[in-house]
């Protein structure tokens, strides 16, 4: 049996310390690391709230589907 691909920090649109913005809610955030859900091992993204300090999680795909846009490199 073969070990499942693990997400790694390269396989994202967002790096590790990019910031980003909500489109929708105009809120900042810093992308913290990509990681994988435990489940179903898809790859998720595990970011910082810079308002609040909350971190939050959220699959790859819905980062990346244009409501977050990216303010620094």
């Amino acid at each position: 049996m073969s070990k499942p691909k693990m997400a790694d920090a390269d396989d994202g649109l967002f790096k590790p310390g990019n910031k980003l913005r909500h489109i929708k809610t105009g809120g900042f955030y810093k992308v913290v690391l990509l990681a994988n859900v435990e489940a179903n091992l898809e790859p998720a993204y595990v970011y910082e709230s810079l308002q609040s300090h909350d971190f939050w999680i959220r699959p790859q795909a819905e980062m990346e589907d244009g409501r977050f846009e990216l303010v620094n490199a």
